[in-house]
């Protein structure tokens, strides 16, 4: 950026001593007399530099500011798919914990159940059935992870293949 900011300095100064070259030669010059054609060619060749400097210039920061835009809008893409796996695995974290939390209660049922000596056949199904739902929930949790890690590695190989 202090490049363009040097360029915009040379070219600045530049114009502003065509501009007192102008005014000194305008001054200057009775009525009637001629201006030398050598110096009026080599400040027309100087403008005509600092002219072609400033297009490049200003084709560089477009170029650069476009290139900010599409990193910005890449960025902006690449966070709300992160955001959106990070609301996915809070929702299998919460299902799991609730689930988890049925399972445990049931557990200490069946614990004071056969403490007591009575093999109550629906805590030992209730049991299951939570056990089952943990393992579910453990299983979709993994998945949404995975589903998250190919999802980076895919982005990152397109990338890749973009630079490449």
């Amino acid at each position: 950026m202090s490049d363009i900011q040097d360029f915009e300095q040379r070219i600045n100064a530049a114009l502003e001593r065509i501009r007192q070259a102008a005014e000194t030669l305008g001054a200057g010059v009775p009525s009637g007399a001629q201006i030398d054609p050598d110096e009026l060619a080599t400040l027309r060749e100087a403008l005509d530099t600092e002219r072609s400097a400033n297009a490049q210039l200003e084709d560089r920061v477009r170029a650069i500011r476009e290139r900010q835009e599409n990193q910005v809008t890449q960025l902006e893409l690449r966070v709300s798919k992160l955001t959106a796996r990070a609301d996915s695995a809070d929702q299998e974290l919460a299902r799991l914990r609730i689930v988890n939390a049925r399972l445990r209660e049931n557990n200490a049922a069946l614990r004071a159940a056969n403490a007591e000596g009575l093999g109550d056949a629906g805590l030992i199904n209730d049991g299951v059935a939570a056990e089952l739902e943990a393992m579910r929930a453990l299983r979709d949790g993994d998945r949404a992870e995975l589903d998250a890690i190919i999802g980076e590695l895919t982005t990152l190989t397109q990338e890749e293949s973009a630079s490449a």
